[in-house]
């Protein structure tokens, strides 16, 4: 029957050759435009599982709190002992102002030691004294600038606002509406926050900045991933050059890149189309669309080559060499497109745009390349170089060739069954160490901090494709607080946030979270009081207590700061400051609260529900992808396995395809393991992507293997043939991919350089699985009779 559907296929697109590549060339055009005006974008609401129960929490108290839409510039004195010199708090004034200017920011909640919200207080005999920390009448003379040290020290910001060493200080603002509709443009505000870097360090050599946050890593992220376009059209120069050296055919080569590189223009045009956008994580996908397309499109020239050498016209070798190719690669294709389909499960906006975009851009691969290449090669042929090297691989047979039909026979088939048995053991091992979320402090997208484990001179100006991570790590080492911040929400009845059971569940969970491993400080309204009562008390310290007394508590409210609760005083924030974010950190932490609440949660008293902050974000990613990560697996597998099964109608032949595609999975967790890189957002659509492109492999080889034992041949003799055909062209397609993807290595982009490391290896293994492993189960599973009657049409 398959052969009766592709013939029937083959005669109505011949019949109609000038017709169809018109409309292509039309369609090609119109959805070039729609390409050009696709968006990189970083909405933050793509970038987290909004479904979550912690981000529904968040949602419901989101006018309360913050989400971790935090930035902090840090401005640095380089050159004299301390900050307290007139040259310092001049840049700091100006750049404090520009802050305040900067669009997007909240300019109700910034705070510098310019702002009137950072004040100093202190206990005299008469009383509390306080006022704003930069003194009334600041002119810059010696001693404004004493009594500014007198005001710092007195204000507790040391630590939070002012560092530890006193050599530096933070302008602290919050960004609007995290998760509106009209979010903040974060590309152009990490662009003027570069400006401000840039501009003030030029005009104040004393002083230098750096600049935390979840927007300006964002935004540092979508600025180097500008050169993923560098390295897409780099591999495309590289794999045109080895086709061609390859097929010695200038025409045919010419043709896959031209073709393979439109069914990118395709799916960019089609996704622009449907308003979806461009972010530093779906890059991937043009790549893989164009790895996939060179994938069929070279199958193609290497059957249709073999078909001319025969003696057959340019008409009449397209024709048969798509009818010999459109079951398996329509099977191929579909299985790519429903298996990167199942990443949609998985809630996350990111990982649900890139399984659109990359379904749609292969289903295009059945017209771009599927179609469009038979039918241009119809006109063109193939060159007579190309024709006399396949008439000349004919009379000899290849040494590699030779080696791998060895493993078709008994004694070879089943020692490689064994190491495979033992490959899949030994990856089972591995993977176990597989880790969920990031494993390095500050940002896994971006390069480590060199200065992390070393130091360096004061002033330092790292390069851009690590200057975030050492600035993240500027604050860590000279700041109390933290760059990772969980957030516990307490809520209570109405005016209730500050009464005694409240409160003191509330320090309880303090007490707990300070003896969990990764936790730096935790800050509550319950601390805040302890302090506030000492203070109240002539500083002695026998106060620093929850009083039981309700009217003293209502005193207290009077000199709380308001980040500790809300307008109506029904909710708490609880901030966790952590050691970083790495996924054990966050499980400990969140494991920690979820324990004490089953305890103590008392809706009449105090909820405590998680969770806010950056660290909060985290946290319900991580577990988002923890629970989908198994079962996306296991139905990409099915979906594959059940359409492999329709095509060939053998189980036989789903084991002889699933099985070496299972092994390479299996190995590739336990790379991830071995190297250090953890199952996220930027990394779990590789390992399922990684699997449609292996499955074209099998597909392509099983159907071939099928072909010429149909016609006779024994296993050894039909695999032989095998690989003179289709098995030289999964060859070089699987090297010639992993050639092109492995400079990814040299991207600014961590996560970029991981995933190249990661689709080199799924590339290399999915190809000597496919030509090693298939052929030893086949040895076992196969019968030529039974493979006759299976593809009898």
């Amino acid at each position: 029957m398959s052969g009766r559907i592709s013939r029937s296929i083959a005669s109505g697109l011949f019949a109609f050759r000038p017709l169809i590549l018109l409309a292509f060339i039309a369609a090609t055009v119109l959805l070039g435009f729609q390409a050009s005006k696709i968006e990189l974008n970083t909405d933050i609401r793509k970038l987290i599982p909004l479904d979550h129960p912690y981000i529904q929490n968040y949602l419901e108290h989101q006018n309360d709190l913050s989400l971790g839409n935090d930035v902090r510039v840090i401005v640095a004195e380089t050159q004299s002992e301390d900050i307290f010199n007139d040259d310092y708090v001049k840049a700091l004034k100006e750049i404090t102002d520009e802050v305040f200017a900067l669009e997007g920011v909240d300019p109700s909640k910034i705070r510098s030691l310019w702002t009137s919200n950072v004040r100093w207080n202190e206990v005299t005999e008469q009383g509390f004294q306080g006022g704003e920390v930069i003194p009334a009448g600041y002119d810059g003379s010696q001693d404004s600038l004493e009594q500014l040290r007198t005001n710092v020290l007195r204000s507790g910001q040391v630590g939070r606002l002012v560092a530890d060493n006193f050599q530096s200080s933070v302008v602290h603002a919050y960004l609007l509406d995290a998760l509106g509709e009209d979010g903040v443009d974060i590309p152009a505000l990490s662009t003027r926050l570069e400006e401000i870097r840039s501009q003030y360090q030029e005009k104040y050599p004393n002083v230098r900045i750096h600049i935390v946050g979840l927007a300006k890593k964002a935004g540092d992220v979508m600025a180097a991933a500008e050169e993923v376009a560098m390295f897409f059209f780099f591999t495309l120069a590289l794999i045109a050059l080895l086709l061609l050296i390859d097929t010695r055919c200038l025409r045919s080569a010419l043709t896959v890149t031209v073709c393979s590189f439109v069914a990118v223009i395709w799916q960019l045009g089609i996704v622009s189309s449907l308003g979806f956008t461009i972010d530093p994580y779906s890059m991937l996908v043009p790549f893989l669309v164009f790895a996939i397309a060179v994938s069929h499109g070279v199958q193609i020239v290497n059957t249709l080559a073999n078909y001319a050498a025969q003696g057959l016209s340019s008409l009449e070798a397209a024709r048969s060499t798509f009818r010999a190719l459109c079951v398996p690669g329509m099977v191929a294709l579909v299985s790519d497109a429903i298996g990167f389909l199942t990443l949609y499960m998985i809630d996350v906006g990111v990982i649900r745009e890139l399984a659109m975009a990359a379904s749609i851009g292969v289903a295009v691969i059945i017209i771009s390349n599927l179609v469009i290449v038979p039918l241009v090669l119809s006109y063109l042929g193939v060159s007579d170089a190309s024709i006399r090297k396949i008439q000349a691989g004919e009379k000899k047979d290849h040494p590699l060739a030779g080696l791998f039909a060895r493993f078709t026979r008994t004694p070879l088939a089943a020692l490689s069954i064994a190491v495979a048995v033992a490959g899949y053991g030994v990856g089972i091992y591995m993977s176990q160490d597989l880790k969920i979320g990031d494993l390095d402090k500050g940002a896994p997208e971006l390069w480590p901090d060199p200065c992390e484990d070393m130091e360096c001179p004061r002033g330092y100006e790292p390069k851009p494709r690590y200057r975030y991570n050492h600035d993240v790590n500027f604050l860590v080492s000279n700041y109390s607080v933290s760059a990772d911040v969980l957030v516990v929400m307490g809520k209570t009845p109405v005016e209730s946030c500050n009464t005694y059971q409240a409160m003191q569940t509330v320090d309880d969970l303090a007490w707990n979270l300070r003896n969990v491993e990764g936790v730096q400080d935790v800050a509550t309204i319950a601390s805040a009081t302890k302090q506030i009562s000492t203070n109240m008390n002539e500083g002695s310290m026998k106060w620093a207590t929850i009083s039981r007394d309700q009217y003293a508590l209502n005193n207290v409210m009077s000199f709380m700061p308001d980040r500790l609760y809300n307008l109506d005083c029904s909710l708490t924030p609880i901030f966790v400051f952590l050691d970083d974010h790495k996924a054990e950190t966050l499980e400990r932490v969140t494991r920690a609260v979820a324990d004490f609440s089953q305890i103590r949660n008392n809706p009449d008293v105090l909820e405590l529900k998680l969770a806010s902050g950056n660290a909060g974000v985290e946290a319900a990613t991580n577990q988002t992808i923890a629970a989908s990560q198994y079962p996306m697996l296991a139905l990409v597998y099915a979906v594959v396995s059940v359409l492999i099964l329709i095509a060939f109608r053998s189980f036989r032949a789903v084991i002889c395809i699933i099985v070496p595609l299972g092994l390479t999975s299996i190995l590739c967790q336990a790379l991830m393991a071995y190297l250090g890189i953890g199952v996220k957002v930027a990394t779990l659509p590789v390992i399922a992507l990684g699997v449609g492109i292996g499955v074209d492999y099998g597909i392509y080889i099983y159907s071939k293997l099928s072909e010429y034992l149909k016609r006779g041949m024994n296993l050894e003799e039909a695999y032989k043939q095998t690989l003179k055909t289709t098995g030289k062209a999964v060859a070089f397609t699987g090297i010639t991919l992993a050639v092109g993807v492995i400079f990814w290595g040299f991207s600014s982009i961590k996560f970029q350089a991981d995933m190249g490391i990661l689709l080199t290896f799924m590339f290399l293994w999915n190809m000597i699985g496919a030509l090693w492993l298939l052929p030893a189960l086949a040895r076992f599973l196969l019968k030529p009779d039974s493979v006759r009657v299976n593809l009898r049409s």
